[in-house]
């Protein structure tokens, strides 16, 4: 499999339909889905690779499929989507993780989203990206902080309106190099 690009231990890659059972292991996991309102199924997590294939082909950016380089096992997804709920910094680029916890806590989000990001800005001249996370998920929020995002307010996210305590976001902001490329 050649990657798209590479960090030092990751390969970022486009989706695949063998990705399906590896995914949905991570996203029905309680544990990685803690701050979302439930865990996903299989159908939403195949929905899932086929919007982020599509948009891939579309936009040259998705969530992408990541591997360990010195195992080539999937771990999970870091990379680039787009955003259009209702808000005023939509819509938006947002990068976002979400990796298998047998792999949290050895650097691999952080590396993981710095990559994309020099992607993001070298390859696709994208020049704002943004990060939500529930106020709760101080993890996430600290790798945001690591890569050099700024935080720019909080905001009631209008998806979880029936899971209050989830439903107040941070959002983060960082402005890379070159003219600001807004979603089309």
């Amino acid at each position: 499999m050649k990657y798209l690009f590479t960090s030092e231990r990751l390969g970022f890659r486009t989706w695949q339909d063998s990705d399906l059972s590896d995914m949905h292991e991570i996203s029905s996991n309680p544990v990685v889905m803690e701050f979302f309102p439930s865990t996903q199924n299989l159908q939403y997590v195949n929905d899932f690779i086929q919007r982020m294939k599509q948009q891939f082909q579309e936009k040259g950016y998705c969530y992408f499929a990541v591997e360990r380089l010195d195992t080539g096992k999937m771990i999970g997804f870091i990379g680039l989507s787009e955003q259009h709920f209702e808000s005023e910094f939509t819509p938006c680029i947002d990068i976002g993780w979400r990796i298998h916890p047998d792999h949290w806590n050895q650097g691999f989000a952080t590396e993981g989203a710095k990559a994309c990001l020099r992607y993001a800005s070298e390859q696709l001249g994208i020049s704002n990206v943004c990060a939500i996370t529930p106020i709760l998920n101080k993890k996430s929020a600290r790798i945001m902080q690591k890569i050099g995002m700024e935080k720019i307010g909080t905001f009631q996210h209008p998806a979880f309106d029936d899971c209050p305590r989830l439903q107040e976001f941070v959002i983060y902001e960082i402005v890379l190099n070159g003219k600001n490329k807004k979603p089309s």
